[in-house]
């Protein structure tokens, strides 16, 4: 799931990039050749670098291939092209299947002996739209002294398609964007040497769609020593209750002829595009536009037995995954985010009668479903849901709370506990319910709702988010970008000045609450009962 609303790069996506009294930066060569980017106050950019060959024509769904080398001084001085997709959900279909490129940002100033520690940051948008150029890391890049690499990866049906004539191949099949992003840490271990990058330290992080990559890849086999760490932000998703497990990342034996409630049939999506002969050939000759416009609202990576062999609840619970500490956390309010999509955004705000009927529609079920009742009734009632002062609604409160422990904190808990046995595992609750909101004013408080941690990390102003941090959201955010670079250098994540944040160890063991202007520590069993996991989510 992710936010419909907001441009991955606005206007900056393939477009000629001078930012702020930008200069030459100094030439760095790569496998590919020389490359020069951009020099601005803090840090030097390498912008729009190819990783990989164009997936066109013939390429259309094979694992990446090496780029061709460069011509002359490659100028990397604007961003590649974005992969196909719709930026909103009236907008114009956008990109190019031309759009395997990666961003690199330096601090400018000496790398240390050992070189900078790395962050690959792994853009959301459920795998179905999004773009490394909307995420400006400066603030990570000059007050965490660390390189940031920022990439693209095939989405939707051009990522990730489970068809019976293409998996018949003979080549890796159906997780192409979970391949592009391999490749592009290939690369990245092969040439951040060269910009004052240290190979031995690369740390993989991402928010909503990138998290779940950030997950999925620490599932995955072929990703082992891509990556000393992770930071999954709002990503667990569902997948890590035990009753959604076969229903997301599924074999491709049940993908390509069958499907599930959240994974369309390979066979379906060739006819709702024209291919009734079920063939390669028809599919590879189908318009981007026309793939992209039959795609849902997310998509799932599958077990195709190479690049993931298990779903990841299960790698997680046996153990059987790539062993690197990790980060892994979720937001106060997540699903108000979608409330506010869905209903206000939408032009008709949820009202109190509806609620019952919200439900039902979250959970896919019949109103009469006892299940529903049960939650309208008892568990998410309206009168435990009051409306603060200049708001006047229960449901959307309600149904955010309940969005929000079903389809993210609970399931990131259970993944905390199994990593927890394995790992290192740092877990967190962002907590700031004054954060600056996304939206326009709505029928309820927006709260910390789904993304709103990135403007504590991120430059998003080709989001059209310009920096509206108080002096303590501002504190807050100086010390999240401490912890989230110093996990970088070291693999831990305290350091002289930042509060103690401790390790989780399962139930009873502790998590922090990213709360302004200082975080705090917190117990998980409080955050267990507020979220209602052990008592209810996790016994169904």
């Amino acid at each position: 799931m992710e936010p419909t609303l907001l441009h991955p790069c606005g206007d900056l996506c393939g477009a000629a990039y001078t930012p702020r009294n930008a200069f030459a930066a100094r030439a760095i060569v790569t496998d590919q050749g020389p490359l020069t980017g951009l020099a601005v106050s803090g840090e030097n950019e390498y912008l729009g670098i190819p990783y990989a060959k164009p997936p066109v024509g013939s390429l259309r769904w094979l694992p990446p291939q090496p780029p061709a080398h460069f011509k002359g001084v490659f100028q990397a001085t604007h961003f590649g092209n974005i992969c196909p997709q719709f930026q909103n959900s009236v907008g114009p279909l956008t990109g190019s299947e031309d759009c395997l490129y990666l961003n690199v940002y330096v601090p400018n100033i000496d790398p240390p002996a050992n070189g900078f520690p790395v962050m690959v940051w792994l853009h959301g948008g459920a795998l179905v739209w999004g773009a490394g150029s909307g995420y400006d890391p400066t603030p990570l890049v000059e007050k965490g002294n660390v390189i940031v690499v920022t990439i693209n990866y095939r989405l939707g049906f051009l990522g990730f398609l489970a068809h019976p004539a293409i998996d018949a191949e003979g080549h890796l099949n159906a997780n192409y964007g979970l391949m592009d992003q391999q490749f592009a840490l290939k690369w990245v271990l092969r040439n951040i040497g060269a910009f004052g990058g240290d190979h031995k330290r690369v740390t993989i992080f991402g928010e909503s769609g990138g998290g779940f990559s950030v997950l999925s890849n620490l599932a995955s086999p072929t990703a082992a020593g891509l990556f000393k760490g992770g930071i999954s932000e709002s990503a667990a998703y569902a997948e890590f209750q035990d009753y959604w497990d076969p229903i997301s990342v599924v074999p491709l034996a049940a993908a390509e002829p069958v499907g599930t409630l959240l994974v369309p049939v390979g066979t379906s999506i060739a006819a709702k595009v024209g291919c009734s002969s079920q063939s390669a050939r028809c599919l590879r000759a189908t318009s981007a536009s026309t793939l992209v416009k039959a795609e849902s609202d997310t998509v799932f990576p599958f077990i195709d037995g190479i690049v993931l062999t298990e779903t990841l609840n299960s790698a997680f619970a046996s153990g059987e995954f790539n062993r690197v500490p990790i980060i892994n956390g979720t937001n106060h309010d997540e699903w108000r985010y979608f409330v506010a999509t869905e209903y206000d955004l939408a032009g008709h705000p949820l009202t109190n009668a509806e609620y019952p009927a919200a439900v039902a529609a979250l959970l896919e079920l019949p109103v009469t479903y006892p299940l529903v009742q049960y939650l309208v009734n008892v568990e998410y009632t309206l009168k435990n849901y009051s409306p603060p002062r200049g708001y006047h609604v229960s449901a959307p409160l309600a149904l955010g709370a309940l969005g929000t422990d079903w389809f993210f904190v609970c399931t990131a808990r259970n993944a905390d506990l199994s990593l927890s046995k394995y790992v290192p595992t740092y877990a967190y609750e962002f907590n700031d319910e004054a954060a600056p909101p996304f939206f326009p004013p709505l029928s309820f408080p927006q709260g910390d709702s789904h993304s709103i941690e990135l403007e504590f990390l991120f430059n998003l102003s080709a989001f059209g988010i310009i920096s509206r941090l108080t002096p303590d959201q501002q504190q807050l955010s100086d010390t999240m970008i401490d912890y989230w670079t110093q996990f970088a250098k070291t693999g831990t994540l305290n350091s002289e000045g930042a509060p103690n944040w401790p390790l989780y160890n399962g139930t009873g063991g502790k998590f922090e609450s990213l709360i302004a202007p200082k975080p705090t520590t917190e117990l998980d069993s409080s955050f267990d009962t507020a979220h209602k996991c052990s008592s209810f989510w996790d016994t169904l």
